[in-house]
């Protein structure tokens, strides 16, 4: 279980500029201690890194976002259940979890 939250962590964690840093720091120290041998391939790989980090960070605002609004719509609601205003905090699997009950229940 302690796995899940560690994958969690490090999926918001690709989202900060520091992994960007991290990227670019390797792109450095790749042509710096191996000068010559970063040719096309090892372009389109850290291209493609970096293409991935743009898109993690691009999904994790618009996720962040998201939120934030529905946080609000919630609270200014007034009759929303605690546990669901707080479901953001819980991993993904118990999130399934909680929406497969209450959707049971729904019908």
């Amino acid at each position: 279980m302690r796995w899940r939250a560690w994958l969690t962590d490090l999926g918001s964690w690709t989202a900060s500029p520091y992994s960007f840093g991290i990227v670019v720091f390797y792109g450095l120290s790749w042509i710096f201690f191996s000068p010559g041998t970063l040719e096309w391939h090892g372009a389109a790989t850290l291209a493609t890194w970096l293409m991935t980090l743009f898109i993690q960070r691009a999904e994790h605002r618009d996720t962040q976002a998201i939120h934030a609004k529905l946080d609000e719509l919630l609270h200014a609601h007034g009759q929303a259940e605690k546990q669901i205003t707080h479901l953001d905090d819980q991993e993904p699997e118990q999130i399934e979890e909680f929406r497969k009950e209450h959707t049971a229940s729904d019908r």
